[in-house]
């Protein structure tokens, strides 16, 4: 007697259960929501070695809390909308045979009470008829006929009086044993269909629960793998390094002034040795005394040595400006035991100083330069026999002749680098501004050497002028580092060259590379 009861209590159920559904959508939308938004600060920030890995922690962090959304979206949020929409159609079958044998239990119910009641209303005539022929026969004023009406009168009603008593027995027969059926057979086991479809639902969302949690325990011990690579990065800082890098980064190259030389201007002044009294220092008297003496033992004051006095001027101090060039002087044959026979690595030392770049193009230019010194040494063997013999050193110089060729190019290319470095001193924002305008004809001449390769996180279009288009996950070789403005000159297999955003791309740099990307 509860059938509408239990139709309100399963509908109920459905509704928690899309209630739940909609629950966990919500909860993957902000999963989703919260690693996009882990995902967009990642990329606002590259800049430093140690944050830089702590970001790409975080990075994998936030792809966990995809996992996570993605899990739930799949296993949870899914099954229970399937579920649900199976849960449904069940529960519509059962009311609707419920219903069925409800309404059929009340027609059998129907038919009863009609019987019923046709059978009190011929019993009500009957007794009518019986009433009037008794009336009739005892009236001695009555006819015959009248009396005789009145008797048939009484006999139908009486025989429909009994027809509707069998009918509506029958009907009451047939309706006690229906509603047997109905109370102990079909609505009991519509009931327990409906009992069994709950108990399912409350099982079903114990199961979502779980499989709630689980989601997010299989995703701990990334995130906890995420949270330790953190700490390590934290604890990589080191200070003393990042002081190593910022001195080695911003050094001038400037050596670091000499003491100022006494120049004595009272040298050409006449003065007794007995009675003057010389303000030179202890030192210079000594050094003239040895000038005049080597004079021939003139005797008074002393003229300075002309050689001296040019060795003064040689060392002649420039703080704030360009070092004049020293023309070296002519190789000696015993500096050439030490003689480098690999060519140095061509690197044009871009990123270093001007002052700095130009003393390590110079030293350059000078090693390379060591390389003709055997042809020098067997001149030197030719004019001087008594020396040596020169066809001892033929087979050196057929060994090194391969790389004369290869060697004067990149002389040449060193002292344009040079001059350049010379002529106009730039800062790195300039050289680069510099750089991007001349890509093209430095890539003909001189393409740069690969320091690093790096993978595509993003893809991108490189609309702008000198920018590199890419896809994602695609590898390109790094040619020059990200210098402080998030661009990384990189170059792709098919020798194309341009400029993409540093924080689109994962970059793993050589071993023994030059430069630096970050000072933590």
């Amino acid at each position: 007697d509860q059938f509408e009861n239990l139709d309100k209590h399963t509908q109920w159920g459905i509704d928690f259960l899309e209630r739940y559904a909609k629950f966990v959508k919500e909860r993957l939308e902000i999963e989703q929501n919260y690693a996009k938004q882990l995902r967009n600060l990642v990329k606002k920030f590259t800049s430093c070695l140690s944050f830089y890995s702590i970001l790409n922690e975080l990075n994998d962090y936030a792809g966990q809390r995809e996992v996570v959304a993605e899990e739930m979206g799949h296993k949870v949020y899914g099954e229970l909308m399937r579920y649900s929409l199976d849960l449904k159609a069940e529960r519509k079958h059962h009311l609707q045979e419920g219903r069925k044998t409800q309404q059929f239990f009340e027609q059998c119910w129907k038919h009863m009470d009609i019987s019923k009641k046709k059978f009190e209303r011929e019993c009500k005539e009957a007794e009518k008829s019986q009433f009037s022929y008794d009336r009739l026969d005892n009236d001695i004023n009555a006819t015959k006929s009248e009396v005789e009406k009145a008797k048939s009168q009484l006999y139908l009603r009486t025989h429909m009086a009994d027809e509707s008593k069998n009918e509506y027995a029958a009907q009451l027969q047939n309706f006690n044993a229906e509603q047997w059926k109905h109370f102990h057979t079909s609505i009991p086991h519509i009931f327990k269909n409906l009992q069994a479809m709950d108990e399912r639902r409350t099982v079903k969302l114990g199961e979502t629960f779980r499989s709630f949690a689980e989601v997010e325990r299989r995703v701990v011990p990334i995130v906890s793998k995420c949270l330790e690579g953190m700490v390590s990065a934290a604890k990589a800082v080191d200070e003393r390094k990042d002081s190593a890098i910022v001195v080695e980064s911003f050094k001038s190259g400037f050596v670091p002034p000499t003491d100022f030389p006494f120049e004595d201007f009272s040298q050409n002044l006449s003065r007794s040795d007995a009675t003057s009294i010389s303000n030179t220092p202890k030192g210079e008297r000594e050094r003239d005394k040895e000038v005049g003496g080597g004079s021939g033992g003139s005797s008074g004051g002393t003229r300075a040595d002309p050689k001296h006095s040019m060795g003064k001027a040689k060392n002649k101090l420039w703080p704030f400006g360009k070092k004049p060039k020293v023309t070296a002087a002519a190789p000696r044959i015993p500096a050439l035991r030490g003689l480098k026979r690999g060519a140095p690595s061509l690197e044009d030392f871009s990123h270093l100083p001007p002052e700095q770049r130009r003393k390590r193009l110079q030293l350059r230019i000078d090693e390379l330069s060591k390389e003709d010194a055997l042809n020098k040494m067997k001149d030197v063997y030719e004019k001087n026999p008594q020396m040596g013999d020169p066809s001892s050193l033929q087979p050196k110089i057929s060994e090194t002749i391969c790389n004369m060729e290869k060697l004067r190019s990149e002389i040449h290319k060193n002292e344009s680098w040079l001059s350049e470095v010379e002529a106009k001193p730039s800062s790195r924002g300039d050289r680069r501004h510099r750089q991007r305008e001349f890509d093209d004809e430095f890539d003909d001449d001189d393409p740069m050497p690969v320091i690093g390769h790096c993978k595509a996180l993003y893809s991108f279009d490189g609309q702008n002028e000198g920018t590199l288009v890419m896809a994602e996950d695609e590898v390109l070789y790094i040619i020059e580092e990200d210098k402080g403005d998030g661009w990384t000159r990189a170059r792709k297999q098919g020798g194309e060259e341009g400029y993409v955003p540093s924080s689109y791309v994962e970059i793993t740099m050589e071993k023994g590379s030059k430069g630096a990307v970050t000072y933590i």
